[in-house]
């Protein structure tokens, strides 16, 4: 018993931690609409190619993830995910993907990957940038910051 009371304490410890800071992601630009508007909120967009885009892979891990961010984005954000993976294992729904290509089509003509976009509750496009080398987790909460004087 002694032996198990560690192991059960790391395994809560792991589940609540990760649990914490993530993101409650919507896959649909129409819900993500009504929500935004029924929160009055804006909408980040996030353009993704979760399993072979590098940058993208560490904007997620370096920022998305942490603490400080989801504190900043919590109250203020609603979470729209694209993700255009390549590998067979990560496949999406024929459904998601037609989605998916829908948003890509109406925002992110120029197929760059990472694309965050701060659209307003009604989808216009507030500000968008990508993977920043130059920017930590409070630079990003500045550039997004930012963005909220262009939907007044």
């Amino acid at each position: 018993m002694k032996k198990l009371a560690p192991k059960l304490l790391m395994l809560f410890f792991l589940t609540f931690s990760s649990v914490i800071y993530a993101q409650d992601w919507k896959y649909d630009l129409e819900e993500a609409l009504a929500i935004a508007k029924e929160k009055d909120q804006k909408i980040v967009l996030f353009f993704t190619g979760s399993d072979w885009c590098p940058p993208c892979i560490k904007l997620e891990r370096n920022l998305l993830t942490t603490e400080k961010f989801a504190d900043f984005t919590y109250e203020k954000y609603v979470w729209l995910r694209a993700d255009f993976p390549r590998r067979k294992k990560n496949r999406l729904s024929p459904e998601q993907r037609s989605k998916n290509k829908e948003l890509a089509k109406r925002y992110n003509k120029r197929k760059s990957f990472p694309a965050i976009l701060i659209l307003n509750k009604e989808g216009v496009v507030l500000g968008a940038t990508g993977y920043r080398s130059d920017l930590d987790v409070q630079g990003y909460i500045d550039l997004l910051t930012s963005f909220d004087s262009f939907g007044r």
